[in-house]
């Protein structure tokens, strides 16, 4: 190659170095501009605490027995003499804290328990005779009929009832043949009539089938037995031709206008439970549909194996959808209080075993941790029996960061005994 042509390479390559130097001598001032100051002096570190949240710290950096750098506190954020926790604005932010009011509330839980449907035993009515007999035609000759009051539900035939029949009418003639005869004479028909009478109403023949032997005067081989109440027939032990002694079950008859569900309730929420109380009652045959009822009895005993108490609701039944024995579910609102109390909710609670505590708020990122005295939890709330008073400020979210950020055991020593402590 000529030096020459070497020449021309040297000046060209000098040239291109000088455009990108002054190029970028031309750039640097923007450059700067957009820099940080670096004379902007950064937060003052106070110390090192331990970054598992153990109340020791340090001067200086160092690593924990598990090799975890400590962690800085800056000026700002360290526990002040009251207890209070200062946080940087920026953390708040960051953690996502929340806050909320404390107010007074009515407390109520839902109590929730299983039960089944059970006709009201003060409407069971279980047919019988008082004598002994033959069932000659059943009007009534299926389970699950309805029947009306005074509906007849069979004709049968008494010898018993026969004979009673035939001295009644006797006594009613004596009676009448002697009505010329004296006082005393008359007196005795009249007391003769009157236990035959009384035989008869003894053994539950209705005032109209007396009436018609009155006026007949002449006995009937068969009588009618008569349904007491209205309702459905649950059983049926009656049938055609078959004889009856005296006490036997011919019918059992139930008004299921009104149900029993019979609830079984653990143990621990009897206390909430009040003669009363309005229920909710869901079963599974009408889904989306709820059936009222109201508490009539607490059982007196409970279940040793499954702890749990009987509960009787009384359910309207109209149109007898509820069937005996289905299956429901029982839904029950139970106040916790008399009225309304302090309440946070329970997310604010700092709950360590032996002692309970929540973040007051004072200010934007001030935070004051105070033990507190828990009464009863309900609908996701705590009663505050102590240590709190309504329309203060307390954290629901984020307090548990806010713990860790902040050293909140080193604050919480305030009240934390020096033997527990030292343990």
């Amino acid at each position: 190659m000529s030096r020459k042509v070497l020449v021309i390479i040297c000046v060209l390559i000098g040239g291109a170095a000088f455009g990108g130097y002054w190029l970028g001598q031309r750039a640097m001032p923007e450059m700067n501009a957009s820099a940080p100051d670096a004379t902007t002096p950064e937060p003052e570190i106070l110390f090192y605490r331990n970054p598992m949240g153990l109340p020791d710290t340090s001067p200086v950096p160092k690593k924990d027995s598990m090799g975890m750098d400590y962690l800085p506190v800056y000026a700002g954020e360290e526990p002040d003499d009251s207890g209070s926790v200062q946080v940087s604005l920026a953390k708040v932010q960051r953690l996502g804290v929340r806050t909320e009011t404390v107010q007074l509330r009515q407390l109520a839980r839902t109590i929730r328990a299983a039960g089944t449907v059970q006709p009201d035993e003060r409407r069971l009515s279980i047919v019988t005779t008082k004598f002994d007999g033959f069932i000659e035609k059943l009007q009534v000759n299926a389970t699950g009929q309805f029947v009306h009051s005074g509906q007849a539900l069979m004709q049968f035939y008494a010898p018993d009832l026969v004979i009673a029949q035939q001295e009644y009418l006797l006594a009613l003639q004596s009676l009448r043949d002697m009505q010329g005869a004296g006082d005393d004479i008359r007196s005795s028909a009249r007391q003769l009539a009157d236990a035959a009478l009384q035989r008869l109403k003894n053994w539950d023949i209705s005032r109209d089938q007396i009436k018609r032997l009155e006026h007949d005067a002449n006995f009937t081989r068969t009588l009618t037995l008569f349904a007491p109440e209205k309702g459905v027939v649950m059983r049926k032990m009656a049938v055609e031709g078959m004889r009856f002694l005296a006490g036997d079950r011919l019918f059992e008859i139930a008004d299921l206008s009104t149900v029993w569900v019979i609830a079984n309730v653990f143990e621990q929420d009897l206390a909430a439970i009040r003669n009363g109380a309005k229920t909710s009652i869901s079963i599974a045959a009408y889904p989306g549909e709820i059936f009222t009822g109201t508490v009539a009895f607490i059982y007196p005993d409970v279940d040793k194996d499954t702890r749990t108490a009987k509960v009787r609701i009384e359910v309207p039944n109209p149109g007898g959808r509820l069937k005996i024995d289905m299956y429901a579910t029982i839904e029950l609102t139970a106040p916790v209080s008399d009225g309304a109390v302090v309440s946070v909710p329970a997310s604010a609670v700092l709950n360590s075993g032996t002692r309970q505590a929540v973040l007051v708020a004072h200010g934007a990122a001030q935070f004051e941790p105070r033990e507190v005295t828990l009464g009863a939890q309900a609908d996701g709330y705590y009663e505050i029996r102590s240590g709190l008073q309504a329309d203060e400020m307390v954290v629901t979210g984020a307090n548990f960061l806010i713990d860790a950020e902040s050293n909140l055991k080193a604050a919480l020593s305030a009240f934390t005994d020096p033997a527990e402590e030292t343990k």
